[in-house]
């Protein structure tokens, strides 16, 4: 993954949502289950686009245009530090790259200035199950 001062630099201005840790959320042992990760940065993602103008659930249902939607294609993270219920994260989201169909995200979960969870996420541009190109309307708010 790399540095937290790599990730720093190409995440210049990223997006912030902040969460907060919830019982539902962790294990028997009060700490955050693996997976409840996962939802938090699809959340920031979401919250990401919803920031940037783009209605994801227009998009699904075609009311601009085609239909189409994204998905995560590729995922890398690492867990370098636990959160505990009660917790409240920020979850951050910054564009890394930008391709034709499918786009490179930064995204970090902090508790404070404490980096818990480093994730590289590759993101496809789908419409009825196969790749598409991202609209260009979309691509110049992510760029």
């Amino acid at each position: 993954m790399g540095s937290a001062s790599e990730a720093d630099r190409q995440m210049t201005s990223p997006h912030t949502f902040p969460i907060r840790v919830y019982y539902e959320d962790t294990d028997f042992s009060g700490v955050v289950y693996h997976a409840s990760y996962l939802r938090f940065m699809e959340r920031g993602r979401t919250e990401m686009l919803r920031a940037k103008g783009v209605d994801q659930g227009a998009s699904l249902a075609g009311e601009a245009g085609a239909r189409f939607g994204f998905a995560v294609r590729a995922m890398n993270v690492e867990f370098l530090k636990p959160a505990r219920m009660d917790d409240l994260l920020t979850v951050e989201t910054g564009v890394a790259e930008l391709g034709g169909a499918s786009m490179e995200l930064i995204q970090r979960i902090l508790r404070g200035a404490d980096v818990l969870i480093e994730a590289r996420v590759r993101i496809a541009c789908v419409a009825e199950g196969r790749p598409c190109r991202i609209p260009a309307a979309i691509r110049a708010t992510l760029a």
